[in-house]
């Protein structure tokens, strides 16, 4: 028998293949569906590509490759006999669980067991050969089996990138002893016993002491009292106020100089009055911040907590698997498959995309949103439970949501791909997101009909000149609407006041905070500042030819398909942490858009002239020396040494100091952590050489890319975000250096593809009418109107709307907390929260963050 199973598979032999360092195995999931070894028909796993097949796939595959030989992997569940107390029978370890996969299901291990079962199957006879059979096999195909089931995850590694799974144990930990002086820990109104800072404090656990950290503990600012606080009492460990939760919180030791874990945290803060075992978290495990009550009524409004909400099955209802704050991405992807465009543009053409797949289509964007969509919509992995299930669940009083729902994590992993943020395992910004996946559309979509044309719109932007009065329209693609919250036009502004009174009262002695009070702001308010005209920093008139002010209004040259209104709820503090506004805004079931339309240039304005902005050279850039070189910039040499004793090149710590403007080393750090994978990290600073007007070479042309140049202290800190330089600096200069918009902006306008910088900045300096951004061609043209609007990307109409979905943010922070989304489907209003899906019975419209719109058929 030996012989004949190493005869059959001569032939493969040099098709197999052992699984190397770099290479990623895929035995958990199906390239092209969410079937996985616990499937019906069990997943195939190729030996040359790893890539793994469900049953309905796997032909595919061969017919494309000719691959032949694939490992199938079969995992069994079942549930354990009981015994006469009605409690699981113990049972050693089935030793056949062999498979280091991580279980789609959420059982309980105590009440399930597990039996696995490989084989080889070679292709197109299906000729079986069950697993392990190392006497009868080649030692090749051994080695190959063994190394596939014992191959961790492809995806271990980037979830081992969270600094929460590096930290380890401290050593003080459970020798830690705590003073007995009688210090009880308010639950608000902190600040540094020393400094009387009220942000970045640590509370020490042995004396209880709340003092401010130092910079580069966590990126925030302090003036470090409490590491002296250390050096003058040896008391090692701390923990960051704010952090604290029923899941843990942030713990710092001094003596080890690094984030730990303290096992016995409940404990140590219990002595200084802090029970955080006891603190109100919400049924899907996320916490709510400690001193601010507000957040949970937040969380059980937007949630519909406490209500009895009934479970739906079926095609359109399947949920998402939480990977750990991966909601941001779970919520807008349910919003998208919602629409008919996006169901017909992927789950419409899905065997065509398939076919057409490329060789390794876990790295093919059409391929994995085309599975998404189909995942979502087929019904296949939202199914109602079995009878004797429900009757089982309800003898053990234990009714649970059944719902397998799906996991996104080859998805995620491929549209998170060198993004700086959306590849880390924090919570992201749903907004950002939305726009980062438009952007994919565009550059990956080939087919004639392109689905992100239905939130495509062009807005006309007017500036008029306050001094001569006249104006210069020009025309920018768009994909959402923002609307500001004017707080000042809160319909309970005398109660706000009052409680802000309270408050501060409150803080100043000590005491626990009023009940908070959330500000009611009316959506007309919000759409009425949308339409105010806004003032223009630095503006400068062509008609003066001098600095001016200026003003500019927005209005909408076309209206799309489906508008996304976003309220903007999140601002950026002085430290430039995203922070989020409390607010209530009654956002209408119906919109009429129609009054914003745009009307161009009206009889009697005139045009400001086309002229260029004349060159502008910093003053400290004017000296040239005889070897034409600038001479040696100014650098604060101390934050060189702070970001060098941390143990990154000197040469990487100068560029980070200069191109952050000399504005500290937290700055500095972030732009370090930001550029720290580019090749040239490590190279000495090249300072940009800068000549004189009159020393230009006649055969250049006299436009520059100095032309309004931003502030160098504007640029670094966009790219210390991640984001390249030049486009930053378009950015900045699309928006008159305004920091907040020019975010706004890099998100609303993808990035340019390689094309050579100074192209791109000379043409961002010649200032065209009529331009806007062809998201598509990632490129800027200058359109007419009559051009724009005939474009078979503009489906203009009518601007009346009827809400249809919206996402919900709940949280202090972009960076923290909960997305859940609600869509009305089939006339009745359902909320998706993670693999949960259900009957909404109270969708709450006034606390959503994000609006998706649809343009009403009859208008």
């Amino acid at each position: 028998m030996a012989t004949d199973l190493g005869e059959l598979l001569v032939p493969y032999m040099p098709t197999i293949r052992v699984p190397r360092t770099g290479d990623r195995v895929f035995k958990s999931e199906c390239a092209f569906s969410y079937d996985s070894p616990e499937s019906e028909g069990g997943l195939y796993v190729c030996l040359n590509t790893f890539l793994g097949f469900g049953r309905e796939h796997v032909e595919r595959h061969y017919r494309k490759t000719g691959q032949s030989v694939y490992m199938h992997l079969k995992r069994h569940v079942k549930q354990k006999a009981t015994g006469a107390a009605g409690g699981a029978i113990p049972r050693r370890r089935n030793g056949k669980v062999f498979l280091d996969l991580e279980l789609n299901r959420d059982f309980n291990g105590d009440d399930y067991e597990y039996e696995d079962e490989a084989k080889l199957v070679i292709f197109p006879d299906h000729f079986e050969i069950p697993l392990p059979n190392i006497e009868e096999l080649p030692a090749l195909v051994t080695i190959a089996c063994d190394a596939i089931l014992n191959a961790q995850s492809p995806y271990k590694k980037q979830e081992s990138d969270s600094w929460e799974e590096e930290i380890q144990v401290s050593k003080h930990a459970r020798s830690l002893r705590q003073q007995e002086n009688g210090v009880r820990i308010p639950p608000s109104g902190w600040k540094c016993a020393k400094c009387e800072m009220r942000e970045n404090l640590w509370l020490n656990l042995t004396d209880g002491s709340v003092l401010c950290g130092k910079w580069f503990f966590d990126g925030s600012g302090g003036n470090g009292h409490a590491l002296e606080h250390y050096k003058e009492t040896n008391f090692p460990l701390a923990v960051k106020l704010n952090t604290i939760t029923p899941d843990g919180a942030d713990v710092y030791s001094f003596d080890e100089e690094e984030a730990v874990v303290d096992p016995h945290i409940s404990e140590h803060l219990l002595h200084f009055g802090i029970d955080m075992l006891q603190m109100q978290r919400t049924e899907n495990g996320h916490h709510t911040d400690n001193h601010v009550q507000l957040r949970v009524s937040d969380w059980e409004v937007i949630q519909e907590a406490g209500l009895k909400l009934k479970p739906v099955y079926g095609s359109g209802y399947t949920g998402i698997k939480n990977l750990g704050n991966s909601c941001y991405l779970s919520t807008t992807m349910q919003v998208l498959f919602s629409i008919p465009e996006f169901q017909r543009a992927y789950v419409g053409n899905l065997q065509r995309i398939f076919d057409y797949s490329p060789l390794d289509p876990s790295q093919d964007f059409n391929t994995q949103i085309a599975k998404l969509g189909h995942g979502l919509l087929s019904g296949q992995y939202s199914k109602p439970p079995m009878k004797s299930e429900l009757i089982e669940q309800v003898m053990k009083e234990e009714y649970k949501q059944l719902q397998r729902g799906i996991s996104l994590k080859m998805f995620k992993a491929l549209v998170s791909k060198g993004h700086p943020e959306f590849s880390s395992n924090r919570q992201q910004d749903a907004h950002e997101f939305f726009l980062h996946l438009i952007n994919l559309v565009e550059r990956n979509n080939s087919g004639s009909e392109n689905p992100s044309d239905v939130f495509r719109f062009i807005v006309e932007e007017r500036v008029q000149c306050c001094q001569t009065q006249k104006v210069r329209y020009t025309q920018r693609v768009d994909y959402l609407m923002q609307l500001p919250t004017p707080l000042e036009a809160a319909s309970n502004r005398e109660e706000l006041i009052t409680y802000e009174s309270k408050r501060m009262e409150a803080e100043e002695n000590m005491r626990p905070p009023p009940e908070p009070v959330r500000a009611r702001i009316p959506f007309t308010a919000c759409l009425q500042a949308f339409t105010e005209p806004e003032n223009v920093p630095d503006f400068w008139s062509s008609a003066l030819q001098a600095k001016s002010a200026g003003v500019k209004t927005s209005r909408f040259t076309s209206f799309p398909e489906y508008m996304v209104v976003q309220i903007k709820k999140f601002t950026f503090g002085v430290d430039w942490v995203p922070k989020k506004l409390d607010i209530s805004v009654d956002v209408p079931d119906f919109l009429d858009l129609n009054r914003l339309r745009a009307t161009g240039l009206q009889a009697g304005e005139e045009e400001l002239p086309d002229l260029t902005p004349p060159i502008v050279i910093p003053e400290d850039t004017r000296g040239i020396s005889t070897n034409n070189s600038l001479e040696s910039p100014e650098i604060d040499e101390s934050s060189v040494m702070q970001l060098a004793e941390m143990g990154f090149p000197l040469e990487a710590c100068r560029k980070a100091v200069y191109y952050t403007g000399n504005m500290g080393p937290e700055m500095a750090f972030n732009w370090i952590i930001a550029h720290m994978e580019e090749p040239d990290f490590a190279e000495p600073l090249a300072i940009p050489a800068y000549m004189e007007p009159d020393l230009l070479s006649p055969s250049l042309p006299t436009t520059s890319a100095l032309d309004n140049q931003p502030p160098e202290e504007s640029i670094s800190i966009l790219t210390s975000m991640g984001f390249p330089r030049h486009h930053t600096i378009k950015a900045l200069r699309a928006t008159n250096n305004n920091l907040e918009r020019a975010l706004d902006w890099i998100f609303t306008h993808p990035d340019c593809e390689e094309e050579s910088e100074a192209m791109s900045d000379t043409a961002d300096t010649e200032p065209n009418d009529n331009i806007f951004s062809n998201a598509n061609a990632h490129s800027e043209s200058s359109l007419s109107p009559d051009q724009d609007l005939s474009s078979p990307r503009v489906r203009d109409g009518p601007g009346r709307y009827e809400l249809f979905a919206f996402i919900s943010h709940m949280g202090t922070s972009t960076m923290s907390g909960h997305y859940v989304c609600h869509i009305k489907k089939e006339g009745r209003w359902l909320i998706y929260n993670d693999h949960k899906v259900c009957l909404s019975e109270r969708p709450p419209k006034d606390l959503g963050y994000m609006y998706f719109y649809r343009r009403l058929s009859s208008c």
